[in-house]
């Protein structure tokens, strides 16, 4: 998913157009749904309760008069035993809105669906205001809120009325614009900002068992000096059966706040030294880093015997910690003498949009276009460096394939068209699109697609990918070169890996004609 962040977005409806179309409420009953609609200079909104089954909320036009919305529409609601209120979702409840938008609509007797009346509202108008689609994918846009509020207005539950703004934003035809409710936004935070309070597990429910069981512990965290393993099975956390939970409601119970400590119930495996048995740990939560890089030096010789060293960067996110944790890893090699570098973005699905512009000025000088972005008007905007400064010039090849997508195909893109590395692998994703990201009031998160992009080169790659210039098979290999690659004392995982194999090679072909970026 490609991503750029935004802050809360002092409710981001500031900007909508001062007229929009206001209605009357229309019946909640199935079938065509009456849509009386005006269009109002709109000022200031007050609050004018009378009855609680007639209370309205009136606009005040710039000339002083006033216009009750909802006159008629109370009895309908009382006589369907409903509480025919009417709210001025972003407006009465928070006067800075008021002069940006002003919908009226009936108010839910649940007070969770209640909060999600007003979520919609807040959704609606972001993409309203933003969409990349002008049309709305052919539809009323308008029209669609008034039938999406008179469809959760029956409703229950909070998750209920989620699945109803889900199944209106699936109109737009756009599957990267959608809402995730404000414990899956914490995932999300998590995995952007590479840093969480708790123990360094990462766990998952295995699908055959239906246990819960640990996938790997992250070097040095309290997970991993307690000696839990991979295959671990979780049963209890603080006395408590997890059987039934899925990993992220398991996952919100073991993290916490730094300093404080949780118990674990585990069945440990027969790999570990203590056997087939059950135990408890005692863990203290800590202040955990997500790397999203790992990396290694390749010691390998060339065709003509010379000793030389390839830099191997495995990137599997774009977190916000991204980039500087390869500055910092690309320093430390250019001191340990690497002369050329391999960069894997497979199966690397993206993250935020920054982050890889950040990667991309590590490799490139001057003033190069990393990438051009299309609004929903048709402009195009080239993002491009100032005066930048590579931090090396070695030879580079960057691993892709069919799981390289979003700011993975921007980072490539850039360093391919601007000449600065060659691509092995396989024919990219294609998924060209970027997606802002905004926090709402209840504490969801709003993800909008606001723009394609194009590569340097102005190749389109949403739905189409990027094509590399090589394939990786073992057959690009010729088999003295593999056999030589094969002897040296890289680890199992890279010597059995072709691609690589073949990014080794191609390196060595740059060095020997001198064509280092």
């Amino acid at each position: 998913m490609e991503s750029l962040t935004a802050s809360k977005p002092d409710l981001a409806l500031r900007r909508l157009a001062a007229s929009v179309p206001l209605s009357g409420v229309p019946n909640p009953s199935p079938g065509r749904i009456p849509v009386p609609r005006r269009s109002l200079g709109i000022s200031k909104l007050r609050a004018l309760p009378s009855k609680l089954s007639e209370r309205v909320c009136e606009v005040e036009r710039s000339d002083g008069s006033s216009t009750g919305l909802l006159e008629k529409a109370a009895s309908r609601f009382a006589a369907a035993a409903a509480a025919a209120a009417v709210v001025c979702a972003c407006g009465c409840e928070a006067p800075a809105l008021a002069e940006s938008l002003t919908v009226a609509f009936p108010v839910s007797r649940a007070r969770e669906v209640n909060t999600v009346q007003r979520t919609l509202v807040e959704a609606w108008g972001l993409i309203r205001e933003s969409f990349i689609d002008p049309t709305f994918n052919h539809q009323d846009w308008d029209l669609k809120l008034q039938q999406t509020m008179v469809e959760m207005f029956p409703l229950k539950s909070a998750d209920a009325a989620y699945s109803k703004i889900s199944g209106m934003l699936a109109t737009l035809g756009d599957p990267f614009t959608r809402i995730i409710s404000p414990k899956e936004y914490q995932s999300f935070r998590i995995g952007s900002d590479g840093n969480l309070q708790g123990v360094g597990l990462f766990i998952n429910v295995e699908p055959k068992s239906g246990n819960l069981v640990v996938l790997s512990c992250i070097e040095g965290s309290p997970a991993d000096r307690a000696g839990i393993l991979e295959g671990d099975e979780i049963l209890e956390i603080d006395g408590e059966s997890v059987a039934g939970l899925d990993s992220e409601a398991a996952a919100r119970k073991l993290r916490g706040r730094v300093g404080t400590t949780v118990r674990v119930k585990l069945h440990t495996g027969a790999e570990s030294d203590i056997g087939n048995a059950l135990r408890e740990v005692q863990l203290s939560r800590e202040v955990i880093k997500l790397s999203p890089l790992s990396s290694t030096i390749i010691h390998h010789k060339s065709i003509n015997g010379y000793e030389s060293k390839t830099g191997y960067v495995r990137l599997s996110a774009f977190s916000q910690n991204a980039a500087a944790e390869m500055e910092n890893v690309i320093r430390q090699m250019e001191n340990e003498g690497v002369q050329s570098y391999i960069l894997d973005l497979r199966n690397n699905p993206g993250g935020l949009v920054k982050a890889g512009l950040d990667v991309a000025q590590i490799w490139l000088d001057g003033n190069e276009t990393l990438v051009n972005t299309v609004d929903r008007e048709g402009n195009m905007l080239p993002i491009n460096m100032v005066n930048g400064h590579a931090l090396t010039h070695d030879p580079l090849v960057v691993l892709v394939n069919e799981g390289s997508a979003s700011a993975s195909e921007i980072l490539a893109g850039a360093l391919h068209d601007n000449g600065r590395a060659i691509l092995i692998g396989h024919r990219t994703f294609g998924k060209g699109k970027i997606q802002s990201v905004t926090e709402l009031h209840d504490g969801s998160a709003l993800f909008i697609t606001v723009a394609k992009y194009l590569s340097p080169a102005l190749h389109d790659i949403d739905k189409v990918g990027i094509a590399p210039d090589v394939q990786c098979t073992p057959d690009a290999l010729t088999s003295s070169l593999a056999s030589m690659l094969r002897e040296n004392n890289t680890t199992s995982t890279l010597e059995s890996d072709s691609c690589i194999m073949v990014a080794e090679h191609e390196l060595e072909v740059q060095k020997l004609k001198g064509s280092a970026s």
